[in-house]
């Protein structure tokens, strides 16, 4: 029982974990998250709050443990040592769980089963990365490498020469092999763009051999386990969907061309998410919360002079849709006007963030 000594001997009581908006409190959870959005830590911190002998943690994808002692071994194992919490971390639920108190598991299968509480795991918001970002005290310069490098809580605090590279590893976690990285690269380079599966589908066919039911199914996992998302127009579900990622700075760090308004409307995606469960995008507004009956457009940098006919093609589809209030975010500016009988609030990301 060499791996599960080894497993039972692991200890968390002395870890520095730092708040999430989101913490286990079901004692049956599921979790499940892209890679790299924190997942096991949320289990460390749970765990550092509870003596070391009463818990297990697993790790099924470290090499060291012997898969088949496991899947034998582990209910006598946890009856023997009276163990009353059982972690099973990156679990594909390919054997039996066995019975145990408290059970937190982490996949990246949101599978569903009856007495579990099922939770997602999203990358850091805006918030969570001021928080996390120790080497900063200015929220500009925090907003800054929070837009360059992304949301990922490991990629932080780490040396700013290192930190696209971890980014491009990270990256690579999401496909098996070389075709889903290739499928994944061609959603992330039509980020914030209306482009259908079939027409990313021949996109690809024309570079790489590639099946149409691999592409499909490689698109399907992808918005399954959320690494991708595809945003729907508002009323017209049939219509064609803009992509987002879970992590803005793919973009970033698989082209040297520069894309800021994808980006940048990724990241204002990525916070609406977070706080609103309907959001859609309809014509000349990138989102639209109908709940709230608010339209929200990315603007990098604004100026209200030269934005006149996007501003009048905005109001046009406001008036359709009876908006009444309209947020443009932007990297830095700051400002009130009205248009016509339309209240427009121009606000900077760092600030709408937050509020």
């Amino acid at each position: 029982m060499k791996t599960l000594e080894a497993c039972y001997e692991i200890n968390f009581t002395k870890l520095n974990f730092l708040e999430r908006k989101q913490r286990i409190t079901h004692p049956k959870t599921i979790i499940t998250g892209p890679a790299k959005v924190g997942k096991s830590y949320l289990i460390f911190d749970f765990l550092s709050n509870h003596k070391s002998e009463e818990y297990i943690y697993i790790d099924l994808l470290d090499i060291r443990n012997n898969i088949d002692e496991i899947k034998s071994e582990l209910d006598s194992f946890l009856r023997a040592q009276k163990i009353k919490i059982l972690v099973l971390d990156n679990f594909d639920f390919s054997f039996e769980i066995p019975y145990c108190d408290t059970i937190i598991i982490s996949s990246n299968d949101d599978k569903k089963i009856k007495g579990f509480k099922n939770i997602y795991i999203k990358a850091l918001d805006f918030e969570e990365y001021i928080l996390h970002d120790t080497r900063h005290q200015n929220t500009t310069v925090s907003f800054n490498n929070f837009l360059k490098y992304g949301n990922l809580v490991e990629t932080v605090n780490i040396d700013e020469n290192k930190k696209v590279q971890r980014v491009q590893e990270i990256l690579t976690l999401q496909a098996k092999n070389e075709t889903q990285f290739e499928i994944l690269k061609i959603l992330i380079e039509n980020t914030d763009e209306k482009k259908s599966i079939y027409q990313l589908f021949n996109t690809l066919k024309a570079k790489i051999k590639v099946s149409k039911d691999t592409f499909y199914k490689t698109c399907e996992l992808l918005k399954q386990n959320r690494t991708i998302y595809f945003l729907e127009k508002y009323n017209q579900e049939k219509a064609t969907k803009k992509i987002y990622l879970y992590n803005h700075s793919f973009l970033n760090v698989i082209s040297h061309n520069k894309k800021l308004k994808s980006e940048f409307s990724n990241m204002i995606f990525l916070e609406l998410i977070g706080k609103y469960k309907e959001v859609y995008y309809l014509d000349n507004i990138d989102f639209y919360l109908p709940k709230e009956n608010i339209a929200i457009v990315a603007i990098s940098f604004f100026n209200s002079f030269l934005m006149k006919n996007q501003i009048k093609k905005i109001y046009k589809s406001m008036k359709e849709h009876e908006i009444k209030k309209l947020f443009i975010i932007t990297i830095s500016n700051d400002e009130k006007f009205k248009y016509n009988d339309l209240d427009i609030e121009v606000l900077p990301f760092y600030e709408w963030a937050v509020t």
